[in-house]
Parts: structure tokens; C-alpha cells; sequence
């Protein structure tokens, strides 16, 4: 019994001294996350009990950015958006698809931050402005490289360029192993 009243306390105590900008960087992981979920389900499955879960699937990365949540919560946005696109043949808009990566973008910095500040910390507002402004500029370059490559492949089909998607698939092999090598560096 004194176990249980000791782990109540320190719950209590713990409560008691949550500041608000981890806070607030948790409530904004789940609202990112909550709207990646409506952007990428069709709209017949965000009613009754779907949206009960979606709820709860939106609160575990933000309550655990450091564990398998925000992986979780990823994977479940890119399964509602071939649901929707598969499934409910929803038709693949740009603008659907850029909006889904921007949450997806910043549902994973959002986490990568509230990993690092502790519930109790004191956090000078401008960490949190610059850390946003840099997710911004992150996304507005990717935002503008994507449509100029996508201009130049020619939105695909018959018209789009071969080379466009193997110089990609070359990019994306050059990041993981310049990323490799960084690691095996340290």
C-alpha cells in the first residue's frame, strides 16, 4: 500500500512541476499529428471509433517522442494515405501530398524536440522560435525543390524524364551513405 501512496506523490509531483513549453511543444506534436491523420484518411473513415483511435495515436508521440511512437504515428499517416488513395480512390493531389510530407516533417522535429527537453525545464521561448523557423525554412526549400523537380519529370506519366527519378534514387543513396560515414565518425 505505501508503494502505491509513494507513486501517487510522486505523479502529484511531478505535475506540479511541468512548465509550459514542453508542455506546449507536446500539444503541438499531437496537433500535427492529429492533422497528418484527417489530411491523409479518407473522410468515410473519420467518424465514430476511427477517430477515437486516430485521437489516441496522435497523444502517444507526444507523450513518448523518444520511444516507437512517432515512427508508429508516421507509418499509420502513410497507411491512411494509401487507404485513401488505394482503397477509397481518392486521386493524388500535389498539394495533399506536399501539406502530408510538411506534417510528417514536422511531426518529427516537434519530437525530436520534446525528446529533449525535460517536463520541468525552463526553455527560453526563442530555442523553440528558432528551432520552428529553421523547420520552416527546411520545408519551404523542400517545398520548392519538389515542384521543380516534379515540373521537370512532368508530373510523370509519359511525359517524365527517367533520368529525373534515377539522379533521385542517386541523391537518396548519396544521403544515407554520407549519413553513414558521419556516424562511423564520431
Amino acid at each position: 500500500m505505501n508503494a502505491v501512496v509513494e507513486r501517487v506523490r510522486a505523479a502529484q509531483y511531478a505535475l506540479a512541476r511541468v512548465s509550459a513549453a514542453p508542455l506546449l511543444v507536446r500539444a503541438g506534436i499531437f496537433g500535427v499529428v492529429l492533422a497528418g491523420f484527417a489530411l491523409a484518411f479518407p473522410a468515410e473513415v473519420l467518424t465514430g471509433r476511427p477517430l477515437l483511435f486516430m485521437a489516441v495515436a496522435a497523444l502517444l508521440p507526444a507523450v513518448g517522442p523518444r520511444r516507437l511512437w512517432p515512427t508508429f504515428a508516421a507509418l499509420v499517416t502513410v497507411g491512411g494515405w494509401l487507404l485513401a488513395t488505394d482503397g477509397y480512390g481518392r486521386p493524388v493531389a500535389l498539394w495533399r501530398l506536399l501539406a502530408l510530407a510538411a506534417l510528417l516533417y514536422l511531426a518529427h522535429t516537434l519530437c525530436a524536440l520534446a525528446a529533449l527537453l525535460p517536463y520541468d525545464g525552463v526553455v527560453d521561448p526563442e530555442l523553440v522560435t528558432r528551432w520552428l523557423l529553421r523547420a520552416g525554412a527546411v520545408l519551404l526549400g523542400t517545398a520548392v525543390l519538389g515542384v521543380v523537380l516534379l515540373q521537370i519529370a512532368g508530373l510523370g506519366g509519359e511525359t517524365g524524364h527517367q533520368w529525373v527519378t534515377v539522379l533521385g534514387l542517386l541523391v537518396a543513396v548519396g544521403t544515407a551513405a554520407l549519413l553513414g560515414w558521419l556516424l562511423r565518425r564520431r
